[in-house]
């Protein structure tokens, strides 16, 4: 006896495969069968739906998120069933009482006001503290958030790797699925090469895999690919690289060919790498990311401090205009493709939804001192909308057989939100697929289902078989809408007719049911 058996549907299993018609039946959270004419269990009529499995967001930045209420409507709306948090190495755990502060003062912009009821001390009591969920979420560690408990935001290493190493270790032992860094960000910045693999040394010769936010993503993109592949075959163990990306005109459909050609020659010779991208032009991320990484030691506190001095606006004008020895996304994009996104103090709130261009002008400045301005004035909790990709580069990674689809949601408290937070997902089927026939709907299904399951080792996802967790999803490709758009970004999809989540209805003939039936992803 099946407890729901979903009659008549076409089954696009994940694994990339051509769709096939079958019943599917469900028993205690699990697949139990896959055949023809299924007898003995609550029939659903799902004919002239696709039967998929549940989606896979595997770089969210939700890790305060999910203990807010109303966390899973707007996931579960995409059809997603699965998150992992703690991405670019801005994880909300593992860290103590030592570095907090700054610690948190640095994470706000992305991850939005911490409850201070979150357990944050471990990685174990975090994980452990989430109950209820309307989906399954899982964390990586974040290597920035790491060092940070270690030694701060300054920019010498640490006196002593193993204290990172320890705390790495007791991460991933207590469920953490992977390593994340952030190059791009403080404290990670301040590594070499030589010392990330110091690092790092907990993964040699495992199956854990680092995810990495590039050391850079526009000029220097290729660069810092060869680097992490570098590291990957010092530690032999599996890299992702996260939201590929080669920012700036200049950069557009010279420098993506070449990153994917790099990434199928280290295949080759044995290294295991995988990538993932988001399918928008615009990026989100902290405005102080528009710094020089010299300027990013201290943390907010050090940061301000320096930008306070005219000698140091003067120099980084400078460095804005001429310099192409950091990832320059204002000299790369250009001050009037970056928007203020959202930022704390009432008397700034007029500056939402302007470029730098328009926020100079109303502070009567140049973009240099108004950037220095408002991150001294907003002590750093200030971000920004990005137009630093192109649409050709999008669809190029998107074909690469090795590469997932991503979000990169933040979820900053107030402001404006990136429209992908609310749309990543049937974005994917209804303009990808639907609408310019990018990829075949098999192929999709495969880049948001088994294959970021594989890329994190995540097990019992992403693919329709028996025994596998029943997360499943039921649609109409051609009914799926995203509603989200830069000028209105809180505006949840449409068109998914059911969301099961561990064999339980999340969504019911289209609508949110109360049940809560996620878990915590344990590694």
């Amino acid at each position: 006896m099946f407890d729901t058996i979903l009659c008549g549907g076409t089954i696009i299993d994940g694994t990339g495969a051509d769709p096939f018609c079958a019943d599917l039946g469900i028993k205690d959270g699990k697949i139990a069968a896959i055949a023809p004419n299924l007898q003995g269990g609550e029939c659903i009529d799902v004919n002239g739906y696709v039967v998929t499995p549940g989606f896979l967001d595997i770089h969210r930045h939700g890790d305060a998120e999910v203990f807010r209420d109303g966390f899973g409507s707007l996931e579960l709306r995409q059809g997603l069933t699965s998150i992992v948090n703690g991405a670019c190495g801005l994880s909300l755990a593992p860290f103590g009482q030592a570095h907090r502060t700054e610690l948190l003062r640095y994470l706000q912009p992305v991850t939005g006001k911490l409850d201070p009821k979150i357990p944050t001390d471990s990685m174990g009591a975090y994980l452990g503290a989430l109950k209820n969920l309307p989906l399954n979420v899982g964390m990586m560690v974040g290597g920035g958030t790491v060092r940070t408990d270690v030694c701060g935001y300054r920019a010498e290493d640490p006196d002593d790797f193993r204290l990172i190493h320890r705390r790495i270790e007791k991460a991933l032992t207590e469920g953490a699925l992977a390593v994340s860094l952030g190059l791009g960000y403080a404290p990670e910045c301040f590594y070499s090469t030589k010392s990330l693999i110091n690092a790092l040394l907990p993964l040699k010769n495992t199956q854990i895999p680092i995810a990495v936010h590039l050391r850079e993503e526009g000029d220097m993109v290729c660069e810092a690919i060869k680097e992490m592949l570098a590291v990957a075959k010092a530690l032999h163990c599996p890299l992702h690289i996260s939201h590929l990306k080669a920012m700036g005109k200049r950069n557009w459909r010279k420098k993506i060919p070449r990153a994917l050609e790099l990434m199928s020659q280290a295949r080759l010779e044995g290294v295991d790498v995988s990538c993932d991208v988001y399918l928008y032009e615009a990026g989100s991320t902290q405005l102080l990311h528009l710094l020089p990484p010299d300027l990013l030691e201290g943390g907010v506190d050090g940061i301000c401090e320096r930008l306070q001095k005219s000698s140091v606006r003067n120099d980084l004008r400078r460095r804005i205009k001429n310099a192409h020895d950091f990832d320059n996304i204002a000299q790369m994009v250009g001050w009037e493709n970056i928007v203020i996104s959202c930022l704390p103090s009432p008397q700034y709130q007029p500056l939402i939804g302007k470029t730098m261009l328009e926020v100079a002008q109303m502070l009567n400045t140049d973009p240099v001192d108004a950037l220095c301005t408002l991150l001294c004035d907003e002590r750093c909790a200030v971000t920004m909308i990005d137009r630093i990709n192109c649409e050709e580069d999008i669809r190029s990674i998107l074909r690469d057989p090795f590469a997932s689809v991503i979000s990169d949601a933040t979820y900053p408290i107030g402001g404006m939100p990136h429209p992908r937070v609310y749309a990543t997902y049937a974005r994917l089927i209804e303009n990808y697929v639907c609408k310019e026939k990018v990829l075949a709907l098999p192929e999709a299904i495969r880049k948001i289902t088994s294959l970021p399951a594989a890329s994190m080792r995540i097990s019992g996802k992403g693919v329709l078989r028996v025994g596998m967790d029943a997360d499943i999803n039921v649609f109409k490709p051609q009914e799926l809408h995203e509603k989200a758009s830069f000028e209105a970004p809180r505006q949840e999809s449409e068109g998914m007719h059911y969301v099961f989540v561990g064999g339980k209805a999340a969504i019911k003939n289209g609508t949110l049911t109360e049940v809560k039936n996620g878990t915590a992803l344990i590694g």
